[in-house]
């Protein structure tokens, strides 16, 4: 079966709320939305994730991946740079840039952030790097969609994104949620566009 991955490392759930948002845009396009996360990375040596997570969507693995048609990938922001725990999955997926296995699918990323001008656009950019390694084709938000003119909150060309408040209270604004939802149908849309050339 077809499906996007929605691929995602969330602390406090605002990244988490992105996800959904462009999983209902991923499946308001036609394709499944395939939520997965990653573990923490534990400042202890010795501490182990267990092997299925006490809540949310199960951890994603390298099959996850290789099997997608398309990927939306997502990180809160990190002193403008995506989580160690989704760098962390990225060191392990050198058997798939061996074998090409992502080369020519689209991808997209989304952040989220407690300020306005916290790094979002550079976090954004920071897991471009590995998708850009891997082959990908990096899609991002036309200013054809109104809420990137408009929005007081967040959303960039370069992806989705949320301005979640210095106590991460803050809801996911309308323009954020149609921002959302536009990302995950223009990946579905650029990936049957892709299909249909390679038929």
């Amino acid at each position: 079966m077809s499906y996007a991955l929605i691929l995602y490392y969330s602390r406090q759930g605002a990244t988490a709320a992105l996800a959904q948002q462009i999983a209902i845009g991923v499946e308001s396009g036609g394709l499944e939305a395939r939520l997965r996360t990653v573990p923490t990375v534990s400042a202890t040596a010795e501490a182990t994730a267990p092997a299925v997570p006490a809540q949310g969507p199960p951890y994603a693995t390298l099959d996850d991946l290789r099997n997608c048609q398309a990927l939306a990938l997502g990180s809160p922001t990190r002193f403008g740079q995506m989580s160690s725990a989704l760098q962390r999955y990225w060191e392990g997926t050198s058997e798939l840039w061996l074998t090409g296995a992502l080369t020519d699918k689209p991808a997209a990323v989304f952040t989220s952030g407690s300020s306005l001008h916290g790094g979002q656009e550079s976090t954004l950019l920071s897991m471009m790097v590995p998708l850009l390694h891997h082959g990908m084709l990096i899609t991002g938000l036309p200013y054809s969609e109104p809420g990137l003119s408009t929005t007081t909150t967040g959303g960039s060309p370069y992806g989705a994104s949320h301005v979640a408040g210095p106590l991460n209270d803050q809801p996911v604004s309308a323009d954020e949620t149609a921002l959302c939802r536009a990302l995950g149908q223009r990946l579905v849309r650029i990936a049957r566009q892709l299909q249909i050339k390679a038929c």
